[in-house]
């Protein structure tokens, strides 16, 4: 079981190009907070990155940012310079192109977006920081992510049939890319589910867990499953995850859960059995502490609508 490719899959994460940048000395853009994830990849030039409250980040040429609550925020030449909303930029036809004419240094730059189910409530979001810098680098995963940049590029430049199928699949692996480099460059800050995939054991127990999430594991159990004694398994599953195990476990069948509920028509008592709980009341009481409403109230707020 590859967790990663589960937490995604369950979520339903998918990207999508906003806009293709490109914009000369001087020049601003000011983006508005929105329900999604926004990435900036920077692919020639230079720029900077002004967020309220933060000290201004500078941007080169290969460069990544990913903006996870997808807050508000400013893309520049120059800190100082007048900022112009991005809804009163000129967009062509088709994907969005912004120019931006001026007398100084040019740069070019793809923006996107990742939308989330759920959002704001998607686990990726418990472990990344408000802003997710990759610098351009020379390993092999920043390699293969300068790769998948160069390719999406080349993919809006030409504007060729399918162009926007194959942009949206580009974005959606640069994301899962990102994450790998992220995991690497941050393994030491803190405990995260995503710093766990790092180690072999406790990657075991996380996918055994998510491959039948509904068993009613024990410690024990999972220990056994991976290799390990039960108190190296509870004590290394809380240092590098940041939760035991079994709490781990009970937050995961709830994101099952609330997936269920927003794309089956399968009664709650159904859902909460498919994910382990055997009575509907302490799944609903088990849901509503972990989402904040009952099932009920959860599925109504987050179905999509019926299609006409």
């Amino acid at each position: 079981m590859d967790v990663l490719a589960d937490v995604l899959a369950a979520t339903k994460l998918g990207g999508v190009v906003t806009a293709h940048l490109t914009a000369a000395a001087p020049w601003g853009i000011k983006m508005d907070d929105m329900p999604k994830a926004t990435f900036h990849a920077i692919l020639a030039g230079a720029c900077w990155l002004v967020r309220p409250g933060a000290e201004p980040v500078q941007l080169a040429a290969g460069d990544f940012t990913l903006l996870p609550t997808g807050v508000g925020h400013a893309l520049c030449s120059a800190p100082e310079v007048d900022l112009v909303p991005a809804q009163q930029t000129e967009a062509g036809t088709g994907r969005q192109r912004i120019h931006l004419r001026g007398p100084g240094r040019e740069t070019t730059i793809v923006c996107g977006a990742y939308r989330y189910d759920a959002f704001p409530n998607h686990p990726l979001l418990r472990v990344l920081p408000p802003l997710v810098h990759i610098p351009a680098g020379q390993t092999p995963a920043h390699r293969e992510m300068a790769a998948t940049v160069t390719m999406l590029a080349a993919e809006l430049a030409a504007e060729r049939p399918g162009a926007q199928t194959v942009t949206d699949r580009l974005v959606d692996i640069l994301f899962v890319q990102m994450l790998r480099v992220w995991a690497e460059l941050r393994a030491e800050d803190g405990a995260s589910w995503l710093a766990g995939l790092r180690d072999p054991e406790i990657s075991g127990a996380m996918s055994v867990m998510h491959e039948h999430p509904a068993h009613p594991w024990t410690i024990e159990e999972i220990a056994g499953k991976v290799g390990v004694s039960r108190a190296t398994l509870a004590r290394r599953f809380t240092t590098l995850v940041g939760e035991p195990p079994l709490s781990y476990l009970t937050r995961w069948r709830l994101e099952l859960a609330a997936r269920r509920l927003r794309d089956t028509p399968d009664s709650i008592a159904a859902v909460g059995k498919n994910v382990g709980y055997a009575s509907e009341f302490a799944f609903s009481r088990a849901f509503k502490r972990a989402h904040g409403e009952s099932p009920a109230a959860y599925r109504l707020s987050h179905r999509a609508p019926p299609c006409s």
